[in-house]
């Protein structure tokens, strides 16, 4: 299958870096990455889903190849992005896919602009970020002092730290090669961003199908956060992978794809019938 690498500019807002492959056909599926990330996250999952489905992933403002900003690294200034993005493109509904960070910036897409979302599938995910303790004192002692050069030792110890089983080596290198794109100003006003916005509450307002995957073995989400977001989200499921960590794309990249083409297909045959 066809993989495009593109650039787009956003008016009045930034140039994104996005990939995209597949058909124009039927319901669009918008990729969005965790902190640190780029579409490159969603690499290992792109050669198993079908080819007639069109999936373009983004790099996210900050990040990867797109443009970097002095600010707006807040999940509604993502979520901006994720409208203006869809509107060059001329897309009216779409599926989110988000993972970590990218699954706070589509909760908070679905509550902004909640017309234009078809589904959600929300992968390494919680209501809210800043809770855990273990995560605001990584937070505070890692991200924080952060300067750069950002060391390798870091991006590799924080892309390890979502594996709850080792990846090929050359797929953790590809990982951490782009982590090491993102300055530490980015680091630390991203790591901000969702860790310090609560909007929790607001999920009561998300109506559309939403598919949880979680890791049995993640070391951020708990099976307690599990349970807060189906509670939050009453359209919400879950589906746990029970040998995964936080970045369960990257450890089971073929049963990923196949929840997520599965879950396309059901929310789309909900939004015919909406």
């Amino acid at each position: 299958m066809k993989l495009t690498l593109r650039q787009i500019q956003l008016p009045g807002r930034v140039r994104l870096e996005f990939a995209e492959q597949g058909g124009r056909s039927g319901t669009p599926v918008i990729a969005l990455h965790g902190v640190t990330d780029s579409w490159r996250s969603f690499e290992p999952v792109l050669p198993h889903l079908p080819s007639e489905l069109r999936v373009m992933a983004l790099t996210q403002r900050g990040h990867g190849d797109s443009d970097k900003p002095a600010g707006g690294y807040r999940p509604a200034d993502f979520a901006a992005d994720i409208a203006a993005f869809m509107d060059v493109m001329e897309i009216e509904r779409a599926v989110l896919v988000g993972h970590s960070m990218g699954s706070v910036n589509a909760m908070r897409f679905a509550i902004d602009h909640p017309s234009r979302v078809a589904g959600l599938l929300l992968a390494g995910t919680m209501p809210w970020f800043g809770r855990p303790p273990e995560l605001m004192a990584y937070h505070r002692e890692q991200i924080v002092p952060l300067a750069d050069p950002v060391p390798d030792t870091v991006a590799r110890d924080f892309q390890q730290s979502t594996l709850a089983r080792p990846i090929a080596a050359s797929m953790l290198d590809r990982f951490v090669a782009e982590s090491l794109k993102v300055p530490a100003r980015v680091w630390r006003a991203s790591f901000a961003g969702f860790t310090d916005d609560d909007f929790s509450l607001r999920l009561r307002e998300i109506e559309v199908p939403t598919l949880i995957v979680w890791g049995r073995h993640d070391a951020f989400c708990s099976a307690t956060d599990q349970e807060a977001m189906l509670g939050l989200i009453r359209t919400a499921r879950l589906v746990e992978y029970s040998d995964a960590g936080h970045a369960m794309h990257w450890e089971e990249p073929q049963r990923f794809a196949l929840d997520l083409s599965r879950f396309v297909t059901s929310a789309a045959a909900s939004a015919a019938l909406a």
